[in-house]
């Protein structure tokens, strides 16, 4: 990152940038930029190699065989469908590069990976003029290119293959591609993609995954860069008891793929708007999930900081909209376990550090003029927030700006509360 940020103890930052921190409001006892943007890497059998690739809610809908290998409807697409549910945007990764591309003696499979010995080329003499070729791209059963030539040397790499230039065409029903394999999926691969989306921004960054170690790299990354860079977001794990209210602990098991769900419970935790939560939300994909819990059971998982699914007559619910944070203190108290607080907060820090950094750093006095410009703006976000029902009781006193330790520095004290869903109903009746 160009630009400092994080939170702060002390007024000792050397990077220019937004240093924000969050805590809770001091007790007696001890006791509005778009959502819906995804990280995520992914083992696939095709695709882009070695770098991140970003996937709108439209391209995988419409080009989804082009970019994953496979038609849209496919099951191997499945938990991209319960991601895409809920998000407009993916910046994917794939975990599997390095292995081998399927060839044969008139073409090279674009990307490697196992996909590739699925396609086929297949060569006819042109109708119209029979000294010529129609030389056609086949994927499973789904033609993906035609082109009509001469000789190989004219034609012209598509989506999915590149052509041997040098070879004789010569009439064939079909010649397979062989020899396509997947890369190895380890360590390197997830510490790769880590190295590559720490400069991009997104709402949730989603794992399938039930190696504790990776978890762990997960989740010691989003803790990293939320405390010490200052890049709000939340990770999506399955079953990682991190006590970090960065982090989803997702508890439930997917009959199909153990940690699938991790699909689905990614895409609601990006794609929640800052005035909403995911109480009591529908599971509407495709996956079946185990969710035989008792009530015991269900306090116990609220208790541990478990994202849980549980039945609901026929129907498949969102208990509580909570991370995995357990520990509680005085300056990060119960209301940091609620996810709707954390996109909240995570909704100042980013846009106060985006209107910091483009409109003040370098630019505006840091007199007393520059200082009520500076309050000004911030008031004006909270007031929006208030207006959509995020925060509530704020006033334009809430929020106080004055001068540093130094000349350079700007110091911002700041109180809001935050507007949190329905949770529980409590009647009396009285019976006259």
């Amino acid at each position: 990152m160009a630009l400092g940020g994080g939170t702060f103890v002390t007024q000792n930052k050397v990077l220019p940038g937004s240093y924000i921190n969050f805590v809770s409001l001091a007790r007696a006892s001890a006791t509005l930029s778009d959502r819906g943007v995804v990280a995520m890497p992914l083992d696939l059998d095709w695709g882009v190699e070695n770098a991140v690739f970003e996937v709108t809610k439209e391209d995988f809908q419409k080009d989804s065989l082009k970019i994953f290998g496979y038609a849209y409807t496919d099951d191997k697409l499945k938990g991209l469908r319960d991601l895409f549910m809920n998000i407009k945007t993916l910046y994917a990764y794939r975990l599997s590069s390095g292995g081998e591309k399927a060839t044969n003696d008139f073409a090279t499979a674009k990307y490697c990976g196992i996909r590739g010995n699925d396609l086929k080329i297949v060569i006819q003499s042109n109708v119209d003029v029979p000294s010529d070729f129609d030389v056609r791209t086949v994927l499973g059963t789904t033609i993906v290119d035609e082109q009509t030539v001469s000789g190989a040397d004219e034609l012209v790499a598509n989506d999915y293959v590149t052509f041997k230039t040098d070879a004789t065409l010569t009439v064939t029903a079909s010649t397979p591609l062989t020899g396509g394999t997947n890369g190895t999926v380890d360590g390197t691969s997830h510490q790769n993609f880590l190295d590559k989306i720490e400069s991009y921004s997104y709402n949730a960054l989603g794992v399938v995954t039930t190696d504790d170690v990776v978890k762990g790299l997960y989740a010691n990354f989003t803790e990293r860069l939320r405390d010490d860079i200052g890049q709000k977001f939340q990770v999506v794990l399955y079953n990682e008891p991190a006590d970090y209210e960065g982090v989803i602990n997702v508890k439930n098991k997917a009959v199909e793929d153990e940690a699938a769900l991790v699909y689905w419970v990614t895409g609601i935790i990006a794609g929640c708007e800052v005035n909403k939560s995911n109480l009591n939300k529908l599971y509407d994909g495709e996956y079946t999930v185990e969710a035989d819990y008792t009530q015991a059971e269900l306090e116990a998982a609220i208790k541990s900081g478990e994202f849980t699914l549980h039945k609901v007559g026929s129907d498949i619910r969102v208990l509580s909209d909570i991370n995995s944070l357990v520990t509680v203190s005085d300056t990060k108290g119960e209301i940091f376990k609620d996810n709707q607080t954390i996109r909240v907060m995570d909704q100042i820090a980013n846009d106060i550090a985006v209107l910091f950094n483009t409109k003040y750093l370098g630019n505006v006095p840091n007199d007393a003029a520059g200082r009520i410009s500076l309050w000004s703006d911030i008031v004006k976000h909270h007031e929006q927030l208030q207006e959509i029902r995020a925060i509530e009781e704020f006033n334009d006193s809430d929020v106080v700006v004055e001068q540093g330790d130094t000349k350079k520095s700007v110091v911002v004290n700041d109180v809001v509360t935050v507007v949190n869903a329905m949770a529980q109903l409590y009647m009396t009746v009285i019976m006259a």
